[in-house]
């Protein structure tokens, strides 16, 4: 089990609804083991086993929910 931590920043406000899907469908995810969103500084943080899901994988579920991340 490799346990990996990633952050995300959303270029969009993001509502108690928001939060509720995100969450939900992030936690769905294989290997996703917690998921925390901070709709103030709008950036989600995801905890999850590397050998479940990757970065990737979990950063075109943000954006196919709507959610554009912001790229640096």
């Amino acid at each position: 089990m490799a346990q990996e931590s990633v952050y995300y920043s959303i270029n969009k406000d993001v509502g108690l609804h928001d939060t509720s899907l995100l969450k939900r469908a992030l936690d769905s995810l294989p290997g996703v083991t917690s998921v925390s969103i901070n709709k103030e500084q709008g950036s989600v943080a995801v905890d999850y086993d590397s050998t479940g899901v990757s970065q990737r994988e979990i950063a075109e579920k943000i954006e196919i929910l709507g959610y554009p991340i912001e790229r640096s």
